[in-house]
Formats: structure tokens, C-alpha cells, sequence
């Protein structure tokens, strides 16, 4: 996880976070807290940034104090450019970091070289780990203004000359092609959204479309990955469930060495806040 002086949850509940990136306090909404009772004071809440949604998925911050465009935060060697968005993101999934610092270890099990594909990349966190051991790594991401925000993650983080291919495309698209080329992968990361759309106005929805793109990474790594990272933050898709998935999609026996769990942040008092569920696939038993 990422230290406490780079990012700290300081509490939740109530429908809505209280985080700490770097030296700036941000309040904004998370869904799952809507039952649970904050630990902390309005005043204490009240010395952030704060992300209100207007319409849609898009809002507007109020800022209680001055608050730079951009900064930075750090997870070991990797550097992310943190700034506030109208969509209420900031370019940085917290919970994200222990599966960095496993994909790390995964690479470092593998003898070389180790290509992966990231897809539904985002900002690059996934991308970077990998490629700080030593990958080849192929970065998927629908909008183009996000994969520049990866690259510059990338500068940041002393990989700027990284073996990495950044491609603004459809994520299934992309894999059909990939397939049709005759391409294969030694491992695949994936954070699929509930829904979404391709830089062609192309349309997803998980409930329809992760089966078939399981199907379709089965083939791209010849039924066998040396790991898989799934990941998503739909309500409907519990741990059990997406593991079912991978098991659908590529067989009771390769799946024998899989995990899934929800994805949680602590609080420095124990608290934890749930974010979405994770599945790893690995190829070794010790590994998962």
C-alpha cells in the first residue's frame, strides 16, 4: 500500500471519503459507504477540497483552500501526477497499490522476457509496475487525454524509454485483433468499468461484455497465463462471481491457483472501507 505520508484514508461513511494525496485533503463521493457512521468531526471534514456530482457523471469542486492543478505522489519508484478531474477522479485508484507490488512479484518469478497487456489501463499504475521489473507491456486505454496522462506518470517514474506501447483503442477490438495477428500474451491486467465506451462511441457494459472478453483472453494467452489480474468496481460482481468467470472462461484446472477477495482501504484506526472486488489468477501456488 501506498505510505502514509503519500496517501492515508482519514475516514468514510455516510456516502462519501475523506482521503489525504500527498499534503492536500480531499472529500468526495464512494459509493458501498452509504451505511456506515464517519469517525471524525464535521470540522475536520470541513478543511478539504470537496467533489459534489452535478448531472451525470460529472460534478464540481469547492475548494476551502488554495489547491495547486497538479502534484504528485509516490509508491516506491512509481511517480503519479494527482489533479482533480470533473468526473471526481484525480488520476490515482488507492487501492490499487497492493496489486502493483503483486504484479511486481509475479514478474519477478517469471523468467524473461514477460510481455502483458493492460487493458482498460487508465492512468498506468498497472503498466508501471510491470515495466519497472523489466516487461514488455502494451497500455489499452479509450481516451487519449488519459493515456497521455499515463505517459507522463511514465516520465515521472524514470520509464519514459520503457519497453511500453500506448494505444488510444476499444479494448475487445483490440484483443480480436491482436488475435487475428497471431500476437500472444504471457499475462493480462484488466479494470473493466460497468460501463463505458471505445474512442469510436463503441459501447460497454459489463455485464454483457467481460465473459466474452475472458473468452477471447483465454485465446490470447493460449488458455494459460503466467497471471491475470481482473478487477472491477460493479456492485453486482463479487469476488465469488468474477472468479466463477475465470473459471468459465478458462477452466476449472488453470484456475487452480486463484484467489478473489473485495479490494479494501484502512483507516489509521482499523476501519476499512470497501472498494470493489479483485481476482488473481497465477501460475504458481505460493504466488497467489
Amino acid at each position: 500500500m501506498f505510505a502514509s505520508n503519500q496517501y492515508e484514508l482519514l475516514d468514510f461513511g455516510e456516502g462519501r471519503k475523506l482521503e489525504r494525496f500527498g499534503g492536500y485533503l480531499l472529500d468526495r463521493p464512494a459509493g458501498g459507504t452509504e451505511p456506515f457512521e464517519r469517525s471524525l468531526s464535521p470540522g475536520d471534514w470541513k478543511q478539504s477540497a470537496r467533489y459534489t456530482r452535478t448531472e451525470g457523471d460529472r460534478g464540481k469542486w469547492s475548494y476551502r483552500f488554495p489547491l495547486p492543478s497538479t502534484w504528485e505522489i509516490e509508491h516506491g519508484r512509481l511517480v503519479f501526477e494527482v489533479k482533480p478531474t470533473e468526473f471526481g477522479h484525480v488520476g490515482v485508484f488507492p487501492e490499487q497499490a497492493a496489486n502493483w507490488d503483486w504484479i511486481a512479484d509475479q514478474i519477478e518469478r517469471i523468467e524473461p522476457p514477460v510481455k502483458v497487456l493492460n487493458l482498460f489501463a487508465y492512468t498506468g499504475g498497472s503498466t508501471l509496475a510491470a515495466a519497472a521489473k523489466g516487461a514488455e507491456v502494451v497500455h489499452i486505454d479509450a481516451a487519449e487525454n488519459t493515456i497521455a496522462w499515463a505517459r507522463q506518470n511514465a516520465a515521472l517514474s524514470g520509464l519514459a524509454d520503457a519497453p511500453i506501447r500506448w494505444i488510444v483503442e476499444d479494448a475487445e477490438k483490440f484483443v480480436r485483433r491482436e488475435l487475428k495477428r497471431g500476437n500472444r500474451y504471457d499475462a493480462v491486467v484488466l479494470d473493466p468499468p460497468t460501463f463505458g465506451h471505445g474512442p469510436k462511441g463503441e459501447t460497454w457494459k459489463i455485464g454483457d461484455h467481460l465473459a466474452p472478453l475472458l473468452s477471447l483472453i483465454a485465446e490470447l494467452t493460449e488458455g494459460v497465463p503466467r497471471f491475470l489480474l481482473l478487477t472491477c468496481h460493479s456492485p453486482n460482481l463479487s469476488p465469488p462471481v468474477l472468479k466463477q468467470r475465470l473459471i468459465d472462461a478458462f477452466g476449472r484446472d488453470t484456475c487452480r491457483y486463484t484467489s478473489a477477495e473485495a479490494m479494501m482501504i484502512s483507516t489509521g484506526d482499523g476501519r476499512q472501507m470497501p472498494c470493489g472486488s479483485r481476482v488473481r489468477l497465477a501460475a504458481q501456488a505460493e504466488a497467489v
